[in-house]
């Protein structure tokens, strides 16, 4: 199973050329597209394009997504705590 890549998140807003922190503060609410691929093992691996390191493995393809958006969640509660990013409304995650 391959899914097709998606380099941008979704935002009700659509800011041109603002780098990914401008365009982290710039979204009130984010949509991340995750991408997950079988692997020849047998695993599933799922990947959020848009946060690059956010690449997870899973025993099931139900598992690699909760793996992925928890891991999303991880590093966008990091960005804030660390103020590189500003608060958001809300967090969507659909599909590649």
């Amino acid at each position: 199973m391959h899914a097709r890549r998606v380099r941008r998140a979704g935002c009700r807003k659509n800011p041109l050329a603002l780098g990914f922190h401008g365009w982290l503060s710039y979204c009130v609410d984010m949509t991340f597209k995750v991408e997950i691929e079988r692997e020849e093992d047998g695993r599933w691996i799922a990947e959020v394009c848009e946060l690059p390191g956010v690449l997870v493995y899973g025993d099931s393809l139900e598992q690699a997504r909760a793996k992925a958006q928890a891991l999303a969640l991880r590093v966008l509660a990091d960005r804030l705590e660390n103020g590189e990013a500003t608060p958001f409304e809300s967090v969507l995650f659909a599909a590649a």
